[in-house]
């Protein structure tokens, strides 16, 4: 009679970063490169092998050279692929050249078949399936671990992670010129170049300890390693099991009747203005413990039992019966040790995991959605923030804006910062204890909930929305303290928005130091205007954006990044373009044309104006007041 119990393993994977170049997406291959934590190697297309200290390995015809490829990929046999945009490019890539030359895609192990199953719709993505073996995608990993860059381009991400650059930093057509350029003139420094992006996305995947991350996420959910969407799927992993023991049976997905939506997350009106110390109150993860707090809960919800715990919209929950508040205890608990034990990425995918459930609870695709459910947690956190805004000023203190989980209490220009910290944590201590009264007072039940002083603004900018006199929402900026240093944060404005352009977002951080530094800037201003008439700033004038669709999906409405790129001979999903007086034009006819210059107007009414309005308007300026006469002379 054996007794068998829960062992946790970490298992030890064997990686290698792959990387491909090619003369363009239906051209023939040039090389593919390997790095793995024992060995690195390029295998290249050529007659000779070129003076190189690296290891290459040369086949003078593609089919030969993808067969060496494929045996070495077999003999070296790793668990883990990984690259960027691995799958969307390279292994894609490398099955339709294995088809075109009739070899088989052999990625895998045991001979069994590999293949790239190709999306149905624009919002899907394709997926690798190379049996014995799992891909990693360096994009979509940082993306699910919440890490955010202005572009997810490896040349950036390398920038701003590691401090490294590419080796070749151009893109579009300019950058497979210059791949083929150094195939033919220079292929040792094609390979090297090669070998690097494969180096740096190592280097990346150690930095950001993407494939611990990806380790923990994939034992607590119980879905495979690649698998990074899917809360709804870790939700019954998790759930359905301890339902089970409970002697429940789950309802089949769709059967709800009632798809009424529930609200989202509160969002206060904010009052407009420039001040001196504003502090940050925030809910630490609101949402799980209103889940935990409240005894939230699907099993719950259908057997309330006597003397329920109210919820919203005449939902009632089990004091007795709770499966998720348990749950969410478990993993609450996890991540503390998590963090004691300096585990950032299963911190991390804990953290994750549990704020996805408010989300799955209100999606129609899983099978216990039902509004009352959300609803119970979201007007909850309505009314958490409403009296916790009220509690503060019957304290004392002015709530000038409040989002979600956060409250921004003003202090005003009478406190130095010992102060204003102290206030802070006399606030969150006050507000933990009054919580922990009402609750046991009013519900019977402890509280959970947990408000922390999260942030002192040293000075604090709440924007007006852009023509109004209304306040704005989830967007401000204010300057913080970190150690010897004071810096400037900015949340939703134009400078972390890649839809504006470099110069209106570095304007912005230049404006926004001197003013909230108290350093003279009308020169600043009456300077850039100058630089931009004397074409001194036009590479600081490109925009950035997307295609969502298919170029010809674009019928009623054309925005101008799509009239830009019906100028293109090719199209890829990312647009550079500038705004010319003949309309968008693609930076790269931009460049290569000497008679089209920017609409300088454009960009002084549209990007220099409104986002220099937005300060200068709390202190009694325009724009166009300190520019003027300066941008009259042009």
């Amino acid at each position: 009679n054996p007794t068998l119990k829960t062992h946790e393993r970490e298992p030890l994977l064997k990686r290698v970063s792959l990387d491909i170049e090619t003369d363009g997406l239906d051209g023939p291959l040039f090389s593919i490169g390997v790095s793995t934590d024992t060995e690195e190697k390029v295998f290249l297309r050529a007659c000779q092998r070129p003076e190189s200290e690296l290891d290459i390995h040369i086949e003078s015809d593609e089919k030969a050279l993808l067969k060496v490829f494929f045996k070495w990929l077999r003999d070296f046999d790793p668990d883990l692929i990984i690259g960027w945009s691995v799958v969307n490019f390279d292994l894609d890539y490398l099955e339709k050249r294995s088809k075109k030359l009739r070899i088989p895609f052999d990625m895998g192990r045991g001979l069994e078949r590999s293949t790239i199953l190709q999306p149905r719709s624009d919002t899907q993505a394709k997926v690798a399936r190379l049996p014995g073996r799992v891909v990693l995608d360096g994009i979509d990993l940082l993306r699910a671990a919440f890490w955010s860059f202005e572009s997810f381009a490896l040349g950036n991400v390398a920038k701003e992670l590691l401090g490294k650059e590419k080796f070749i930093e151009k893109r579009g057509q300019e950058k497979i010129a210059e791949i083929r350029r150094l195939y033919e003139e220079q292929p040792a420094a094609l390979a090297a170049y090669n070998l690097q992006d494969c180096r740096l996305v190592l280097q990346i995947f150690d930095h950001a300890d993407l494939i611990a991350f990806a380790l923990h996420r994939a034992r607590i959910t119980g879905l495979p390693l690649d698998r990074l969407g899917g809360s709804v799927a870790a939700f019954d992993n998790l759930y359905l099991p301890k339902l089970h023991r409970a002697g429940f049976v789950g309802p089949d997905v769709g059967s709800q009747r009632n798809q009424a939506s529930s609200p989202g997350g509160y969002v206060m009106n904010s009052l407009p203005g420039f001040y001196d110390n504003v502090l940050v109150l925030d809910f630490k993860s609101l949402y799980p413990s209103i889940i935990r707090t409240f005894l939230i809960d699907p099993a719950g919800l259908a057997d309330p039992g006597e003397n329920p715990v109210p919820g919203f919209i005449d939902a009632t929950f089990s004091r007795h019966n709770a499966i998720l508040p348990k749950i969410i205890k478990s993993l609450w608990d996890e991540r503390d040790a998590a963090k004691k034990a300096h585990n950032a990425p299963l911190s991390q995918a804990v953290k994750i995991i549990m704020n996805s459930f408010y989300g799955v609870l209100g999606s129609t695709g899983c099978r216990f959605f039902d509004p009352r459910l959300a609803s119970s947690i979201t007007r909850r956190g309505h009314e958490i923030i409403q009296r916790s805004k009220d509690w503060i000023e019957e304290y004392g203190y002015q709530v000038i804006y409040g989002d979600t989980d956060s409250l921004f209490v003003l202090l005003g220009a009478e406190y130095d910062e010992v102060a204003s910290s102290g206030i802070g944590k006399e606030l969150a201590l006050g507000l933990n204890q009054w919580w922990t009264a009402h609750l046991r007072d009013q519900y019977s039940l402890p509280s959970y909930l947990e408000i922390e002083f999260e942030t002192h603004y040293l000075r604090f900018l709440m924007p007006t929305i852009r023509g109004s006199e209304t306040g704005s929402k989830k967007r401000y900026a204010g300057s913080v303290r970190k150690g010897e240093q004071i810096e400037i944060t900015f949340k939703g404005l134009e400078t972390v928005r890649t839809d504006w352009t470099p110069l209106a977002r570095e304007m912005q951080r230049e404006l926004y130091r001197r003013i909230f530094f108290d350093e003279p800037w009308e020169d600043y201003l009456r300077d850039i205007v100058s630089d931009l008439y004397a074409r001194k700033l036009d590479h600081k004038l490109v925009y950035t954006k997307r295609l969502r669709r298919k170029l010809a999906d674009y019928t009623k409405n054309v925005p101008p990044h799509v009239q830009a790129a019906r100028k293109l001979s090719y199209v890829n999903k990312q647009i550079e373009y500038l705004i010319t007086p003949q309309g968008p034009e693609p930076l790269e006819l931009f460049v290569k044309s000497s008679g089209l210059r920017p609409d300088y107007e454009h960009y002084i009414d549209r990007q220099l104006a409104p986002v220099a309005d937005g300060i200068l308007h709390f202190l009694g300026m325009r724009f166009q007041d300190v520019v003027g006469q300066q941008s009259s002379l042009f």
